[in-house]
């Protein structure tokens, strides 16, 4: 594989793919698209050609991003000046109950099957087309609606069980 062609032409593609993840944060596309691309170049003997290149690349930055997404979570630092002033129980109540909830869904959401979440993460987080999901992961548009729609009743029936 030629390492420098395949920078050259995909790049800008990755670059605009990790924008969109990332909420158009171009510093932070930026610097994921990088890091997709030493992954790329240290793995590009691993690449069997089962695939496009172009999804390969989508793949490692989209796995760059979730580590990237861990990474940030797992210490997150808030100062103190930066919290809020809440003015009554009910708000800290709604707060709690809103949390719980978002916290129950990705729960849900990570308890899919791969390819189900893969889709369901690219719709949500990555607002991303049905065909856009379709060309990243090497899949028929349909296919990427009928995984949506599978993955987000079987979402729903964890989250009824929840309430």
């Amino acid at each position: 594989m030629n390492i420098k062609k395949m920078c050259e032409e995909y790049y800008s593609l990755v670059q605009a793919f990790l924008l969109t993840l990332t909420g158009g944060d171009p510093d932070l596309a930026e610097e994921l698209t990088q890091e997709t691309f030493l992954r790329a170049i240290k793995n590009c003997d691993k690449f069997k050609g089962d695939s496009k290149v172009s999804t390969w690349l989508c793949q490692i930055a989209k796995y760059t991003f979730w580590q990237y997404l861990d990474k940030k979570n797992r210490f997150k630092n808030v100062p103190l000046d930066d919290i809020p002033d809440i003015p009554g129980t009910d708000l800290i109540e709604e707060i709690y109950i809103r949390n719980e909830t978002n916290r129950a869904l990705y729960e849900c959401i990570d308890k899919l099957d791969s390819p189900g979440k893969e889709v369901v993460l690219l719709r949500l987080k990555g607002d991303l087309s049905f065909k856009e999901i379709g060309d990243i992961l090497g899949k028929p548009e349909n296919w990427a609606r009928i995984t949506f729609y599978r993955a987000k009743a079987k979402i729903g029936k964890e989250m009824n069980a929840y309430e």
